[in-house]
Parts: C-alpha cells; structure tokens; sequence
C-alpha cells in the first residue's frame, strides 16, 4: 500500500485530501467508515483476524498494567499527522486523556500488528518516525517476533531491532517489559 503511495503515476492520479479535508468529511458523515488518511490518500482498513484481535488486546492490556493513569493507551484511534491520520492498533501518549483536547499528534510508542500487512507496516515507519513517535513496534504474527524501531530520524528509524525469544524492554517507556511467550502464547499460526 505505501508502496504504491509513493509511486510516481499513482500520485499523477491520485486527488489528494488534506487532513482538514478529512476531518470535515468525518463531521459531515461522508468518510468510510473502515478508512484512515496515509499520505493524503484515503485507505481502506484491514478486516482483523482471531490472531490480530488477540495480540493487539493482550498489547494494550499489558501497557494499560505496567502504565496505569500516567499515560493515555488507545487503541485504533487516530493520530493527526501533518498529511496523515493513521489508526494504530495501540498507541501510547504522554500524559492522561485530559490533556488533549483533540487527537495526538505524536506518541511515546505506536504498536501495529501486522498478520497479512507486514510491509504495509513496515512502511509506515517513516511516517510514525516523521512525527516524532519514539518508538514504533511491529507485532509480526508470522514470524512470531517484536520488531522495535527507535530514534526516530528523517527518513525512518535509526535503530531497529527483532526480539522473537525472551523479553522486549521499551525504552521510551520505563518499566514495559513484554515476555515474547507470553504474547504469543495458545494462538493458532498466522
């Protein structure tokens, strides 16, 4: 999908939409109901599997845990951007709910998981990295592995790295510790 975004032809083609744009279509009730705002491109969203709905709950279980009320931990809500509006699976921001009068614009950590999308999600990295997410984590069903990507820079991470035994420690939030067994624990194969 980011791919295709990026793709020369596809942008000769393509109209696009602003996020105040967007926005407005959602007040007026004319935005698919299933989409988000990648890249000033409306796109459809995945129908979840069994094995998505499980891991992203376990995930956003364990953070709201090990977090308590000193963050805000979301899950599928959206993130403004400045030519996007993406919907990660489970972000966290700094500070409670209250703070915010309307949606983020960056987060301490964005969690995807990714069953079929995995370089769709991959991809998204450099848009996470842009708006300063400091770290962005890819559950990968199929591998049965963590991806984590810190230090955000201009065009992506600096840092990336697979945890797939053991435990993953987020950074850019003290004392997340995810046991790799646990997470993947009694699922079927992605």
């Amino acid at each position: 999908m980011a791919l295709l975004i990026k793709a020369p032809g596809f942008h000769q083609r393509a109209l696009p939409l602003s996020v105040a744009a967007w926005h407005e279509m959602i007040a007026k009730g004319l935005a698919p109901r299933r989409a988000e705002l990648i890249r000033g491109v409306i796109i459809e969203k995945m129908s979840k599997s069994i094995i998505h709905s499980k891991l992203a709950g376990r995930m956003a279980k364990l953070l709201e845990h090990a977090l308590g009320e000193r963050f805000w931990v979301r899950r599928e809500d959206p993130i403004t951007l400045s030519d996007s509006e993406p919907e990660p699976d489970v972000s966290v921001i700094g500070g409670p709910e209250s703070d915010y009068p309307s949606h983020p614009t960056t987060a301490k950590l964005v969690v995807e998981v990714s069953v079929s999308t995995l370089a769709d999600d991959r991809e998204m990295a450099e848009i996470y990295a842009e708006a300063g997410v400091e770290e962005y984590w890819i559950i990968n069903a199929t591998d049965r592995c963590i991806e984590i990507r810190r230090q955000p820079a201009v065009s992506g991470y600096d840092v990336t790295e697979v945890i797939s035994t053991g435990f993953a420690t987020c950074a850019s939030l003290p004392g997340v510790v995810v046991s790799i067994d646990d997470l993947f624990a009694n699922l079927p194969t992605a």
